[in-house]
């Protein structure tokens, strides 16, 4: 099912106590005109939502559907770091359990987050190992899976950030979404092409973490990914069916940037803009300047600033390469 205006609409109304209303800016920098040249380009800055990602707007949509039995027994996620956060804000926000279970790899200020936002952490060492234990808590507890990417009600959430942008901006040429599992940049490209047909929707992965390009080229959403990159929010390792067919129907393209280019944008967004981002929400800047860059001059883009959840010297590792 593909979300409509009407759904994306009653979304909106839906979060709007949960969530923030993020601004969209227009490239505030000293640098835009040496950078852009005279691209017009336009922030969504998504990093700045509670739980410093996007991902509340899917979670809190999913949690918000539950039945009363369902939000009984609680639910469950799993996730490296920003969807297990959203996740844990879903729960507590709504007054429900969350479980969630991370890698043992994870970002211990990521994992630091979930606790603060009283969630109930579960470690494991591999993907299916995560997988097994969200399994086994469905199975045994009834907890509800709240998928980090996949879902209709996933989409409805991403979708009302492509609704606020074609509101705030609505002449756009171009949008650039980070793309990981998939669930960002379907929702964002259901809303813009149906508001707006002929701006066009370009996805943006790490070389190193592929999976949405070679599903696209194979066909059929990948079952496994191979994953290296320092963007680990875009590391999905494995793409569904639901949100794989939505980029199919609604994607223009899917452009590739390496991790140095990423960690000289971190490190550009952090004295240009003031920003100190994770390398997936400098993903977009970082396709305008190097694989678009000569397909989008003169126009108008937004670039999807998807999050924020970095800490401090992982931050400085990457700037530093």
């Amino acid at each position: 099912m593909h979300p409509t205006i009407e759904s994306i609409n009653a979304t909106a109304t839906r979060l709007k106590d949960f969530v923030i209303r993020t601004p969209t800016l227009p490239y505030y920098g000293l640098d835009g005109d040496s950078l852009f040249g005279n691209t017009n380009v336009w922030l969504k800055m998504e990093l700045f939502q509670r739980t410093g990602s996007f991902k509340a707007r899917g979670a809190i949509n999913n949690v918000l559907h539950l039945t009363d039995q369902q939000r009984a027994k609680g639910i469950t996620a799993f996730s490296a770091g920003n969807h297990a956060i959203a996740a844990a804000y879903a729960a507590k926000a709504n007054n429900i359990s969350a479980k969630v279970v991370m890698p043992k790899t994870a970002n211990p200020f990521r994992v630091s987050c979930c606790e603060k936002l009283g969630a109930e952490i579960l470690f494991g060492n591999t993907i299916s190992e995560l997988i097994d234990i969200v399994g086994t808590l469905q199975a045994q507890e009834g907890r509800t899976l709240v998928h980090p990417f996949e879902g209709d009600h996933t989409f409805e959430g991403t979708a009302t950030v492509g609704l606020e942008l074609i509101n705030d901006v609505p002449d756009l040429d171009a949008v650039i979404v980070p793309v990981g599992g998939g669930g960002l940049i379907s929702g964002i490209a259901a809303a813009v092409k149906q508001k707006q047909p002929d701006c066009k929707v370009y996805g943006v992965e790490p070389e190193g973490a592929q999976g949405m390009t070679q599903s696209l080229a194979a066909g059929t959403p990948a079952d496994t990914v191979n994953v290296s990159t320092i963007a680990d929010s875009l590391g999905a390792p494995m793409h569904m069916p639901k949100s794989f067919a939505l980029v199919q129907h609604y994607v223009d393209d899917i452009v590739r940037v390496t991790d140095q280019q990423l960690a000289d944008v971190m490190k550009h967004m952090f004295t240009d803009l003031q920003l100190a981002v994770e390398p997936a929400c400098a993903a977009a800047m970082t396709a305008l300047l190097h694989p678009l860059k000569e397909k989008l001059p003169g126009r108008n883009v937004a670039l999807i600033l998807c999050g924020s959840n970095i800490d401090q010297n992982t931050f400085n590792q990457y700037t530093s390469r």
